[in-house]
């Protein structure tokens, strides 16, 4: 086997206790798992579970309190910002609600653009051409880039923000319920569409909802978290065959 893309090690994250000065919460407990080039895996678990801690962790949004982040064989978990940098084009993420990720003052055009400049993708005088391209991609006209966000709609929203976390090619892209907040005929299309894209551009998916029924389209393996624990990981096919944590198989159950 080769070395995985991610390897999540005993992971630890506290926070603060806004009820008790000097005492913090415990949100992520000794977590460890590993994603491998290619694949897809989902998070599931209730409200309150820590999936959405565990993927903001991964991606450095949050400094762990333990615990190892390996992306590519190199530990990321205590970089500063400015050792970083170099990964921030290796993992992507994709939020809930799109029209909170954009700054409405700036056009979709230009939201893309400023990644690519940023991190040295391309020159200005072609970006336009690339954000042109990266919204073909995602099944969206070229004219709407001079769009503002509240001028899209919530599916063509997350079209435009697959496509701002695809513009830099990253090895990993997490999506953090991101059809939780759609139509179900939109859900769809945009589950279609992150099928497409992982095929296309060889990348791993870390797919975080609270719906079973979208892991079982759309993921490789499962990872099922309760109370900030990991408590069981495997084969997609296995988990709703054989799940072997009670905890799982309630879950199971609310779907049957």
């Amino acid at each position: 086997m080769t070395e995985p893309l991610l390897r999540v090690e005993n992971l630890v994250v506290d926070f603060p206790d806004p009820h008790r000065s000097g005492h913090r919460v415990r949100a992520l407990d000794d977590v460890s798992l590993t994603m491998h080039e290619g694949e897809i895996l989902g998070l599931v678990g209730e409200s309150g579970s820590g999936k959405t801690t565990l993927a903001k962790t991964v991606l450095r949004l949050y400094r762990p309190s333990e615990g190892r982040i390996a992306l590519n064989g190199v530990d990321i978990a205590c970089l500063d910002e400015a050792q970083l940098r170099p990964y921030r084009r290796r993992a992507q993420m994709v939020f809930q609600d799109p029209l909170s990720s954009f700054n409405p003052r700036h056009t979709i055009g230009a939201a893309i653009t400023t990644p690519l400049l940023l991190h040295r993708v391309c020159t200005k005088p072609v970006a336009r051409s690339v954000v042109e391209r990266i919204l073909a991609d995602v099944g969206l006209p070229a004219g709407f880039a001079s769009r503002y966000p509240h001028q899209l709609s919530g599916g063509q929203l997350q079209r435009a923000a697959i496509g701002r976390a695809l513009a830099l090619s990253p090895a990993l892209l997490v999506a953090d319920e991101a059809v939780s907040k759609l139509d179900v005929s939109v859900r769809a299309q945009i589950l279609n569409l992150l099928k497409r894209v992982h095929a296309n551009h060889n990348l791993s998916l870390l797919f975080i909802t609270h719906d079973l029924h979208v892991t079982k389209f759309l993921c490789h393996r499962i990872g099922v978290m309760h109370r900030g624990k990991l408590l069981e990981i495997g084969q997609t096919s296995e988990m709703f065959a054989r799940p072997s944590n009670e905890y799982t198989r309630s879950l199971l159950q609310t779907i049957q």
